[in-house]
């Protein structure tokens, strides 16, 4: 079949205005089906990464948005005594936005002797000491960096919060890289933020072998006569119910991924059927020269799905190249799903291509197929 690809090709050439627009329309839709997917496989990438951790997160009980959270700062040296706890951290949170958005920001305030302890991501430029010696530096993100245009060196604000860039980290995990890290007291102390001896949230990481539903409950009872009660959970648990109706809104965009395979077959099957339309002539003197049926079907599904192959190659390329220089991510209550292009959403994008295109030829090349020579060589 791969040997008629040249005859193929110049049978599309001749109809290029056609080609151009099923070739365009289905890159479109291949370009959407991945965005669709890129979110989920940001969302299934944050649940993984903070189930392997294994740590927990205190907040205050009753409460939503980090604004609103504030915990007794030394909550963390009590929490620190129970066995099992590897390590415990205080966590000052600051977000330009609690509610859903594709441009939050997020500073994670801490104790700077402990970042690199919590905290498994690597200085890609700058300077950890220039970080540790300055209270009103910061380290920022990769994707945060990328998307506001940020280097080592510049100040970065956000309404009245001014920080200085010590350095740009890198991290396995994609969402880590949408945060800035700041020192806690500087958060704590900012203008118009009166908030030393309290935090947002308090962080815990747990020896291996622990349980940490057991272990959330255990810190949860030990506070619920204290002067303000928490609510853990372990990291992901959390970070799922921040995310809340947003997760339920990734969920719903599955369908959206579905009409733009709908889509690709809908414009991929409409110009194979009008190319069969415009050849009925040309298919039965094929035939005369001694082209079977078969042949004939296989002619016809080779143009189908190398109409659908090319927008998928189109479309898919173009989403990766965007989602990786783009470092888009949505946010909301200071949780971030990073967009996260990966080389399984390629193959599926294009293997949804080919199902697309193999789909769509089957009707009109089973007609090409089954054309009678006579009656078709007197069509006009």
């Amino acid at each position: 079949m791969f040997k008629f690809i040249p005859y193929t090709l110049k049978t599309l050439w001749r109809h290029r205005s056609r080609t151009f627009l099923t070739v365009s329309g289905s890159a479109v839709a291949l370009f959407v089906f991945c965005f669709v997917g890129a979110v989920q496989e940001g969302m299934d990438d944050l649940q993984r990464q903070q189930a392997a951790k294994g740590s927990l997160v205190s907040f205050q009980a009753n409460k939503f948005c980090p604004a609103t959270s504030h915990l007794p700062q030394d909550y963390d040296d009590q929490i620190a005594r129970l066995d099992g706890v590897r390590e415990v951290f205080p966590v000052q949170v600051f977000t330009n936005n609690c509610r859903a958005s594709l441009d939050v920001v997020v500073f994670y305030g801490v104790p700077p002797e402990k970042i690199r302890k919590a905290r498994d991501f690597e200085l890609e430029s700058g300077s950890w000491s220039e970080f540790e010696k300055h209270q009103d530096a910061a380290v920022v993100g990769r994707a945060v960096a990328n998307r506001r245009g940020i280097k080592v060196g510049d100040k970065f604000s956000i309404g009245e919060l001014s920080v200085n860039v010590a350095g740009i980290y890198t991290s396995d995990d994609p969402a880590e890289e949408n945060y800035i890290y700041s020192h806690l007291e500087f958060l704590q102390r900012g203008k118009g933020m009166d908030l030393v001896g309290t935090v947002t949230q308090i962080e815990v990481l747990l020896n291996d072998g622990i349980d940490p539903i057991a272990k959330s409950r255990e810190i949860d009872d030990m506070f619920r006569g204290g002067p303000i009660e928490t609510d853990t959970r372990p990291k992901g648990v959390f970070q799922a119910k921040s995310l809340g109706d947003l997760t339920q809104l990734i969920g719903t965009a599955h369908y959206l991924g579905y009409a733009c395979v709908g889509l690709v077959l809908s414009l991929v099957a409409t110009t194979t059927v009008m190319s069969v339309q415009d050849r009925i002539k040309e298919h039965a003197v094929l035939q005369t020269l001694g082209f079977s049926g078969p042949r004939v079907f296989r002619l016809v599904m080779l143009e189908s799905m190398l109409l659908s192959i090319a927008g998928g190659i189109i479309g898919v390329a173009a989403a990766m190249l965007m989602l990786k220089f783009k470092s888009l991510a949505v946010g909301a209550e200071a949780v971030t799903i990073a967009f996260t292009p990966s080389a399984r959403l390629a193959i599926t994008g294009l293997i949804v291509s080919i199902i697309a295109g193999t789909l769509a030829g089957i009707a009109p090349a089973l007609h090409a197929a089954r054309t009678e020579i006579v009656p078709a060589l007197r069509q006009t």
